[in-house]
């Protein structure tokens, strides 16, 4: 037999024949050395793709405390309307890969378009949890496109100059909200 493992167990009969021909040797064929390498190859691929679903999580509770510790987006409801800020992505109750992915390049352009320090890092995060989106979605063989900015925030510039400190706690508040359901989602294995 080629090996001890029982899927490769079956191709014994094809790497050692019962009965020796003359002149004829037998070998492993690809098929008998890809059985037996076939559960570490499975094992290998499962343990990467936990520990990004892991890490995902981690990222997220991670950004969510960096949320919180800024003292002043305690101040509103990621639930409430703001006059002229109904760019900023509220709550889904459901979030694919993909719309969870489009929800934090919309953030993200908000967040680097804000001067504050204190959003910075939370900016650079959102980019290093997009990437461990994508590399879940490519997991699950899902089609992410290429996320571009929202055509609606090229007037970004105005609100900005008129509501800069609001502006960034609503965002920071319903990021917040997000990324939150985002968490929950995580567990219940999105679809694409």
């Amino acid at each position: 037999m080629c090996s001890e493992t029982p899927a490769v167990a079956m191709c014994g009969s094809v790497c050692r024949p019962k009965k020796h021909i003359l002149g004829r040797k037998m070998h492993c064929g690809r098929l008998c050395q890809f059985l037996w390498l076939w559960p570490y190859l499975s094992y290998v691929q499962a343990v990467p793709i936990r520990k990004v679903q892991d890490d995902t999580k981690t990222l997220i509770k991670t950004i969510v405390t960096r949320i919180h510790d800024i003292s002043h987006t305690q101040s509103v409801s990621s639930k409430q309307r703001v006059t002229g800020l109904d760019f900023i992505p509220g709550l889904h109750p459901v979030l694919s890969l993909s719309k969870m992915d489009q929800t934090l390049a919309i953030y993200q352009q908000i967040l680097t378009n804000l001067p504050s320090q204190n959003v910075m890092q939370i900016s650079n995060d959102l980019e290093n949890l997009r990437d461990l989106l994508r590399l879940l979605a490519s997991s699950k063989s899902c089609p992410l496109p290429q996320t571009r900015g929202l055509e609606t925030l090229e007037s970004l510039d105005g609100v900005l100059e008129a509501s800069l400190y609001s502006t960034e706690v609503v965002a920071l508040s319903r990021l917040q909200g997000s990324l939150q359901g985002m968490l929950q989602q995580l567990d219940l294995s999105p679809r694409c």
